[in-house]
């Protein structure tokens, strides 16, 4: 799983953009930002600004242009838990996986604001709003 489109608000279709990467190995709906002007693996606590839009089996060349979305508030993302997210409510911010693929279940620094989800154990779905840290978290 990666993060997919679910909705868009206004329902309008976000457009593809092409931007330099660095030396990644992308996978389609793979969480990337810009880190001194090429897009890189966003995890953790790192707000994803883009999600690609190519899967490649290598990695590419640092200052490959790659087809990606840029993420914005309006969109609402589904992908997977990568941890048992037993503890996590709806409208908590939690971190991205590792892989840049999936959320995880820890709230500390969380950039994807859980809206819903099928289950809490790993692997199941979850749909979240991407946001910047929460600056009452202190993050």
């Amino acid at each position: 799983m990666a993060f997919t489109i679910h909705s868009v608000e206004g329902g309008y279709i976000p457009s593809w953009e092409y931007h330099p990467c660095s030396a990644i190995t992308p996978v389609v709906g793979m969480a990337l930002y810009q880190n001194a002007g090429n897009l890189a693996l966003a995890s953790g606590t790192t707000k994803p600004t883009f999600v690609s839009m190519t899967e490649r089996t290598a990695a590419l060349t640092a200052g490959d242009i790659i087809p990606v979305v840029q993420v914005n508030e309006d969109i609402i993302w589904e992908t997977e838990w990568s941890a048992a997210a037993t503890s996590i409510k709806r409208g908590q911010k939690v971190t991205i996986a590792t892989d840049g693929l999936r959320v995880t279940a820890t709230t500390t620094g969380g950039v994807a604001r859980v809206v819903d989800f099928d289950g809490t154990a790993v692997g199941d779905k979850v749909r979240v709003q991407i946001t910047g840290p929460d600056p009452s978290a202190g993050g």
